[in-house]
Formats: C-alpha cells, structure tokens, sequence
C-alpha cells in the first residue's frame, strides 16, 4: 500500500503526475485534468515539486527546477522568466520521468550527470560518489600547505579518486603540478579520465587501477602531497543514511566495513613509504572518527598538524606531515 500522506495515497500523487492529473489549489477535493502539450514552465515546477515533496525529496521545488532546467537546456533564470512559457509534449514526458526518478530516491546529480566542485564542474554516474561540499575543505587545506613550503613542481597523488575531483581540482589550480590518480574501480577511473580531458590536465595525470598504494610501480618517485576521500562509513551506519546515498551510491567506494577505519590504517600505515620526508598527507574521515584516528597516528613518523573542522563544526580533514628523515 502506498505511503498516505494527509489523507491521500503517496502512490496515487505519483500516478496522477503521471497521467497528467494534478490538483489544482481551488479545492483540495478537485482534479482537473493536465493536458502536457499547454501547460506552463511554472505549473510543471509546481506539480513536480509536489510529487518529490511527497516523496520526501528537500528543498522539491529547486530540485523539480533543476530537472526541468536539465531538460530544456536553459538555466534557472530562464525558468522564473519564462514562467508562463508552454514546452512540447515530448518535454514535458520527459521531464516527468526524471521527476519520477527523484522521487524514486535517485540522486539529482545520477539523473543529470553532473555536479559542481570547487567552480567546476564534473561528470559524476553510479560508478562514483557525488563530490560534497566538505570534500572542497579537503582541496583548500592540500592547497595551503603546498603554499607553506613552495614547490616548484609538486607532484601529488589522489588515492580513491573517484571522479578525480580532488586531483583535478587541485592541477587546476596548480598549473606546475603533476598527479597520480589510483582508484580500485576501472569504471571509476573511466569518469575521472573524462573528467580530467575536459579540465585539461589529462596531460599531468596518471590514473591507476590500484586498492590504495598496491597498483604503484617500484620506480614510481615520492610525493610531495597525498590526499584521500577514503571509504569511512562504518558497516551499522550504512543502514542510517539517505536512500539516496545508501541504495545508489558506490557500496565500496562508502564503506569498507567493520568501523570505517580499515583504509585509513591503511593510508597512516603506507604513504610514509610513498611520500617525501616532510611531505603532507590530508584525509577525510567521518563525523565521529576524530578521536580514533587521532590515537591511529604513530608521532613517530607523523606529526598531527590539525583535524579541521567542516561548516557544521565536525572534525572532518586530518592533515599530517611526514617527519624528516
């Protein structure tokens, strides 16, 4: 049975956007009939954004705007200036399809093949986790120590790159610096060599099949900066998370089981093997990982220069320097 959702079948609200079935605000007992080929930008916006709120999308209405700005090609100005505008009925099936994708818990990102990342913009599918915001935090910390000890030609390595957003971001960035790139997931790697031809620094980088450090060759030289998003969601806490990120999302690329921890013991216990004394390693880890990982760091060959803390305050980036040798 669908969800009810004052007094009324989630199911049927989906059905009628279907059909073309939408209530109007007149009265709420009252279905008039949506004829596709003469209604409004606005009006699809509107019921659109009905449907995701119904079905316990955020913020519908942007999300129902976005959707229909990927099918029209335009951008949301466009929409809130043409409210009034009629779109063929091929548009607006199609537009009712991703509408219904969202509301099936798809992420808007999956749907429209793209998401932004410190001001660019990247091809992201199902093969990759979606760059987030408090992953940029990781980009502005990576680019601040560089700046501390000027390199001339930095050389950087990205371990679990995904859609190569890290790594890109920075060579953009830094047009002297070169990379290396190592994900355990060819189809990833796929989005990130994309990715990197369409920023054009496919020249400076080098990705690698590899689960973290294995796929390195012996005569690879050290690093300069390593910088990792790695898998950290505990295997309990795969249950709690948004649908969307839960049953679409990556399973490898979020967990890597038991507490999180696994592949950051593995980043702490061999970057010291691929990284220049005095050489940087920043990493991402989860909410409730700072104390963990702080008693996981040997002071012997790192010293802890800080846990930064992300918008909401939650100890989010570790960043370590190797100690000199």
């Amino acid at each position: 049975m669908g969800r009810i959702i004052n007094g009324e079948g989630f199911d049927s609200k989906v059905a009628d956007f279907r059909t073309g079935k939408v209530r109007r605000a007149s009265s709420m007992n009252e279905q008039v009939p949506f004829t596709p080929p003469t209604d409004s930008l606005g009006n699809l916006i509107t019921d659109a954004a009905e449907v995701l709120s119904h079905s316990g999308v955020p913020e519908a209405r942007r999300e129902a705007g976005s959707l229909l700005a990927y099918v029209l090609a335009k951008d949301r100005t466009y929409l809130i200036s043409h409210a009034d505008e009629i779109i063929d009925y091929k548009q607006v099936n199609a537009f009712k399809g991703l509408v219904l994708r969202r509301a099936a818990g798809e992420p808007l990102q999956y749907i429209t093949g793209v998401q932004d990342f410190f001001g660019l913009q990247f091809k992201v599918t199902s093969d990759v986790l979606i760059p987030r915001p408090e992953t940029e935090l990781l980009v502005e910390v990576a680019l601040g120590l560089l700046k501390q000890t000027p390199i001339a030609m930095p050389r950087i390595c990205d371990v679990g790159t995904g859609s190569g957003c890290i790594a890109i971001s920075l060579l953009h960035c830094l047009p002297a610096a070169s990379a290396v790139a190592l994900d355990i997931s060819p189809a990833a790697l796929e989005i990130a060599t994309t990715n990197s031809l369409q920023h054009r620094v496919l020249d400076r980088i080098s990705l690698v099949v590899s689960d973290c450090f294995n796929g390195l060759n012996d005569d690879v030289s050290e690093f300069d900066l390593i910088v990792s998003n790695p898998p950290y969601v505990s295997a309990n806490a795969l249950a709690g998370l948004q649908r969307e990120v839960r049953d679409h999302e990556p399973r490898i690329a979020l967990s890597p089981g038991e507490d999180g921890l696994m592949v950051i013991k593995r980043l702490l216990a061999e970057s010291p093997y691929h990284l220049k004394p005095l050489g940087h390693l920043v990493i991402e880890i989860g909410f409730d990982q700072g104390e963990a990982v702080r008693k996981l760091i040997n002071p012997n060959i790192w010293q802890l220069l800080d846990i930064h803390p992300d918008l909401q305050r939650i100890p989010r980036i570790v960043a370590l320097q190797r100690k000199g040798t």
